[in-house]
């Protein structure tokens, strides 16, 4: 088999003819094409069509693969990297594995035990997706919140309401990504997601994909629990020894895996409690931006509707005069910005798109780089209170609704704050859900597109002046590059404060904390940063415990 790069081809193209085109043999000596990547070619836009990684099979590969010696940039042999569980280890397993949180890590590392026959524990806070789903809509409807089901808690993690990107900066040369991909194809994802260069299930696809997985790890002879959140850990000689679920209920265990989200703030001073090692570490955070999905679509494909094309999205990088980074995160094409908050009295936002990508407004974090050194004080949990603060803040300015304020407003602000003057300014008087500009949705005048209501307010008041500032910057230099990207009717809203979590739980080689039998896991524990990331995580979470361990007979 051969693999063949910059194979550009049309919607409509046939792969096959395209393949033997770049080879120059006759299109019937090619008896298989493959897709393993593709990605949307707009370099002239707004002719557009898609790059492919092709692997061929076709008679005399070897012969043909002379032709290419010297030019392995665009033809060489394939060697699909193929996942392997590893060899099963032999020494005794005296109680299931129990597992803490059912987001992409909890959820793989339990689906993979209980594949080889470990029969796993799994224990969610939260609820089912399907029950979840329900309490999340009437929060978005009435401001109700369940502070155990929410956007942020519950069966399939954050990551469930959040567009379902699957794209992961992790290398990968054990194949666990692609393992990832197609297990959630298994379970009814898009056979696409295993090639596309930026996939995608959307969060209406992944609520079922979840479902799927929780249901076949019971088949499979694991249990799952819901509601039952983990309120202690029993640590003896320096060894896990159990859970307590709920206060009262204490479940035997050796061998704990914490994949508990990045979310889960009260479980992390539990185990500040009991002396598990863990420190603060940087994140980011910032404001959703919004436009026209039109706009976007216009900058980058050269349409404002490219059709079978879909919504396109961007990928956007700078640093500001400070040294801080800024950079766009979670960007949703055709999406919204929702309240992902999960505790009372405090407001943070994401984004997420459904499957089809067809809201009018384009979305993304535009997100500012925080370090340990902007916490105020050294606590482990130091970054936590930080976006405690920040949440309130927001909080207080919509009164519990998002706050919202156009961004030229917020620029002007920013920038008398700048210069010394005061950036409290009064905001005035508005009839509820008016904008500042115009009291409706027009052509040149953008609206909030939001899950969850809105409140105009002066947003410039949310973020740190240093982080106010690197924002600022970092727009100007992303207009250069989408041009109206920092125009002053494009909307931006607060707060983004959970790209990652704010604390790391220490663990070796052996994937385990220094309390032996606990396996920090996923993007709550500080390893991830995304659900494939998180997946992956999980994966070898599962992987080192089953190497060590044999199955129940």
């Amino acid at each position: 088999m051969l693999r063949l790069y910059q194979v550009r081809a049309g919607a409509k193209d046939s792969l096959k003819e395209r393949a033997a085109r770049t080879l120059r043999v006759p299109v019937e000596t090619i008896h298989e094409v493959a897709i393993v990547r593709r990605a949307v070619d707009a370099r002239k836009k707004p002719q557009l069509c898609y790059t492919y990684t092709l692997d061929v099979s076709l008679e005399r590969e070897d012969k043909v693969l002379q032709r290419f010696s010297g030019r392995e940039n665009l033809v060489e042999r394939a060697y699909p990297t193929e996942y392997r569980f590893p060899q099963l280890g032999r020494k005794t397993l005296p109680d299931p594995p129990v597992i803490v949180g059912m987001g992409p890590a909890g959820l793989f590392c339990g689906y993979y035990l209980a594949l080889w026959g470990y029969r796993p524990i799994l224990l969610e806070r939260g609820k089912c997706v399907e029950e979840r789903k329900r309490d999340v809509e009437r929060f978005w409807e009435t401001g109700l919140l369940d502070p155990n089901s929410n956007v942020q808690f519950g069966e399939g993690g954050a990551g469930a309401f959040s567009d379902g990107k699957l794209n992961t900066l992790v290398k990968d040369k054990d194949g666990r990504n692609g393992e990832v991909l197609n297990t959630l194809v298994r379970f009814g994802a898009q056979e696409s997601i295993r090639y596309e260069a930026k996939p995608h299930i959307g969060t209406d696809v992944l609520c079922g994909v979840v479902e799927k997985m929780r249901r076949e790890i019971v088949r499979l002879g694991g249990t799952v629990r819901f509601q039952a959140c983990v309120t202690g850990v029993q640590i003896l000689d320096g060894r896990v020894a159990g859970v307590s679920v709920n206060g009262d209920e204490r479940i035997p265990c050796g061998h704990l895996v914490l994949a508990c989200g990045h979310s889960a703030r009260d479980t992390f001073a539990m185990l500040y409690e009991n002396h598990v090692p863990m420190e603060a570490k940087a994140f980011a955070v910032g404001l959703r931006v919004e436009h026209s999905q039109s706009m976007i679509n216009e900058s980058r494909y050269g349409m404002a509707d490219p059709g079978i094309w879909g919504a396109a999205s961007y990928k956007l990088t700078a640093r500001a005069s400070n040294g801080r980074g800024v950079y766009s995160f979670c960007m949703c094409p055709g999406g919204y910005v929702v309240n992902a908050s999960s505790e009372e009295g405090r407001t943070a936002v994401n984004g997420m798109s459904y499957s089809g990508r067809k809201g009018r407004n384009a979305n993304s974090a535009i997100i500012v780089s925080v370090t340990p050194e902007d916490f105020g004080n050294s606590h482990p949990l130091a970054g936590v209170e930080f976006q405690r603060r920040l949440e309130e803040k927001a909080y207080e300015l919509g009164a519990g609704k998002i706050p919202v304020q156009r961004y030229g407003e917020f620029r002007e602000r920013v920038v008398k704050d700048g210069s010394g003057e005061t950036a409290a300014l009064e905001i005035p008087n508005r009839e509820e859900g008016t904008p500042p500009e115009s009291g409706h949705d027009s052509e040149d005048t953008w609206m909030p597109q939001c899950k969850g209501d809105y409140a105009w307010a002066d947003v410039s008041r949310i973020l740190p002046k240093a982080c106010n500032r690197a924002f600022v910057e970092g727009m100007t230099a992303f207009g250069r590059q989408i041009p109206g990207f920092d125009r002053p009717d494009a909307l931006v809203s607060g707060v983004e404060s959970r790209t990652s979590s704010p604390v790391r739980i220490s663990r070796d080689e052996s994937m385990q904390s220094a309390v032996r039998g606990l396996y920090p896991c996923g993007e709550g524990a500080g390893y991830a940063g995304g659900i494939t990331s998180a997946a992956m995580d999980g994966l070898r979470v599962a992987e080192a415990i089953a190497a060590e361990f044999a199955p129940f007979a």
